[in-house]
C-alpha cells in the first residue's frame, strides 16, 4: 500500500453518477487514495499507479459501444498483475455471471443496489485485514 496506510483504490464504471457516488462514499468512510475511470482501457493505462484493489463494472459499454467489457478488462488486469484483487460489480443478479467472473479470477462479485457500498466496504476490509494486522 502506498501513502502510508492509505489503500489505493481504482473504481471503474461507465455510469458516471454511480461512479461518483461510490467515490464519495469511500472518501467519507475510509482513508483511500481513489482513481476513477469510465472505461477499462483508461484503467489499464494507469496500472503503473499500482492499485491495491480494483472495483470493476461488468458491462462498461455505456459510453463507447466498442469499449472492452469488464471480463476483458479483468483478464488484462490479471495478466498485468495477478495479485491485484478485483471485485466485479454489476446490475445483473445472475449466478451464471458471478460464477463466470470467478472463473476469470475475480475476488468477488457484487450486485449494484442500495447496499452495494456496504458490501464492497466489507470485502475490502477482508482483503486488507491481514495486511493491517501484519503491520501492527
Amino acid at each position: 500500500m502506498k501513502n502510508g496506510n492509505k489503500i489505493r483504490l481504482f473504481l471503474v464504471d461507465d455510469d458516471a453518477l454511480f461512479l461518483k457516488s461510490l467515490e464519495i462514499e469511500f472518501l467519507q468512510h475510509a482513508d483511500f487514495t481513489i482513481e476513477t475511470f469510465a472505461t477499462g482501457e483508461l484503467c489499464l493505462q494507469h496500472m503503473s499507479n499500482s492499485p491495491d484493489v480494483i472495483i470493476l463494472d461488468y458491462h462498461l459499454d455505456g459510453i463507447d459501444k466498442q469499449a472492452m467489457n469488464g471480463l476483458q478488462t479483468l483478464d488484462k488486469i490479471k495478466s498485468y498483475n495477478s495479485d491485484i484483487p478485483v471485485v466485479m460489480l454489476s446490475s445483473q443478479d445472475s449466478i451464471d455471471i458471478a460464477v463466470n467472473c470467478m472463473h476469470h479470477r475475480a475476488f468477488d462479485y457484487v450486485v449494484k443496489s442500495e447496499t452495494s457500498f456496504l458490501r464492497l466496504q466489507k470485502i475490502i476490509t477482508t482483503i486488507f485485514s491481514y495486511k493491517k494486522w501484519k503491520k501492527s
